[in-house]
C-alpha cells in the first residue's frame, strides 16, 4: 500500500526545532515542486500558516505537511528526510516517481 507521503524522524525533529525557533506553533511545512533544476523539476520547502483549498494535508509525527494538488501528483508515495552531511544541512525527498535525479537530490525528472 502506498502512503500519501511520509516524513522521517530526523525531518520531523528538524521541523519541530525550526518551529520552536520561530515561536509560532501554527506553522506547517509546505512541500512543493516547481519547474527548474538540472533535472526538470525541483523540490521546495517553506513554512506556511495558511492551508489552501486544494492542499493535501498530512499529519505525521506531530508535523503537518501541506502539498498543493499539482505537486502532490508527483510526490505521491515520497518521503521527506533531513540530511546533515558534507553537502550541508537540508531537507531532501526520496521520490519513487522520479526517473532521474541530480547529484545533490534537489531536482528530479519524471
Amino acid at each position: 500500500m502506498i502512503t500519501a507521503m511520509n516524513i522521517t524522524e530526523s525531518a520531523a525533529a528538524r521541523v519541530h526545532n525550526l518551529i520552536k525557533q520561530k515561536s509560532d506553533p501554527n506553522l506547517k511545512l509546505r512541500v512543493y515542486i516547481q519547474g527548474g533544476g538540472c533535472s526538470g523539476f525541483q523540490y521546495g520547502f517553506q513554512f506556511d500558516k495558511e492551508q489552501n483549498e486544494d492542499d493535501m494535508v498530512i499529519d505525521q509525527k506531530g508535523v503537518t505537511m501541506l502539498i498543493d494538488s499539482a505537486s502532490f501528483q508527483y510526490l505521491m508515495g515520497s518521503e521527506v528526510e533531513f540530511k546533515d552531511d558534507l553537502l550541508g544541512s537540508r531537507f531532501t525527498i526520496n521520490n519513487p516517481n522520479a526517473t532521474t535525479t541530480c547529484g545533490c537530490g534537489a531536482s528530479f525528472g519524471i
